[in-house]
């Protein structure tokens, strides 16, 4: 399998990034398949049950940021792994 990369970057509300987390926190409480917003096309992805997680805030003078990071292996899906990967899932986009 190749790897794959989705970035995207943009200016959101306070309510529009609520929409995008509700999205990834619902597709994680229910596991199995999941469909993610992408601006206008979709992310579909295999969550398994056990995920590594990271989650980091930095503070450099006037601005703060606010990382969360979600691991896992394509190889064993239902075994969380420790892992320093930023891209480990297999997704396909969809326009």
């Amino acid at each position: 399998m190749s790897d794959v990369k989705l970035e995207r970057k943009q200016s959101l509300s306070r309510e529009e990034a609520a929409v995008w987390l509700k999205a990834l926190s619902e597709a994680f409480a229910k596991g199995g398949h999941a469909q993610l917003p992408l601006g206008r096309a979709t992310v579909d992805l295999h969550i398994p049950d056990r995920v590594q997680a990271e989650f980091e805030v930095e503070v450099e003078g006037d601005e703060v940021e606010v990382e969360v990071e979600f691991t896992w292996s394509t190889s064993h899906p239902a075994a969380g792994r420790e892992a320093t990967s930023t891209q480990d899932a297999a997704a396909a986009v969809t326009p």
